[in-house]
């Protein structure tokens, strides 16, 4: 299946939250991605089914070995892009926004260059 950019989100948001806390729990997505708790239950049953992630007895979220490469590399994505945006003048919570919505759509090909072009960030 491939997953689509909702999905890699709410990958994205457990590896970052996870980061912080020892447990990642729905209600702190929701907090995080500022989504309602029906649609975050609905989207994590469906990462759950395609075994992006488990859900442990303490309700505690965990990426498995095929959602924590997704979310690893949007992640580190996101903050290449944000850190770019950045470096060129544009302020932390518009970068942070622009990142957000270019790092899924970029190609592997496209990102690699700005990479290239511009270095480690």
């Amino acid at each position: 299946m491939h997953i689509l950019e909702s999905g890699e989100d709410y990958l994205e948001a457990i590896l970052m939250l996870s980061e912080t806390k020892d447990g990642v729990h729905a209600i702190d997505i929701c907090e995080q991605l500022k989504i309602t708790k029906p649609s975050v239950s609905v989207m994590l049953k469906r990462l759950r089914e395609d075994g992006y992630i488990t859900i442990d007895n303490d309700n505690h979220i965990h990426l498995t070995e095929k959602g924590l490469p997704i979310a690893e590399k949007v992640y580190d994505r996101h903050k290449y892009l944000t850190n770019l945006l950045i470096s060129i003048g544009v302020s932390r919570d518009v970068a942070e926004d622009d990142a957000c919505k270019i790092e899924h759509d970029l190609s592997d090909e496209t990102y690699q260059k700005i990479k290239d072009a511009f270095g480690k960030r």
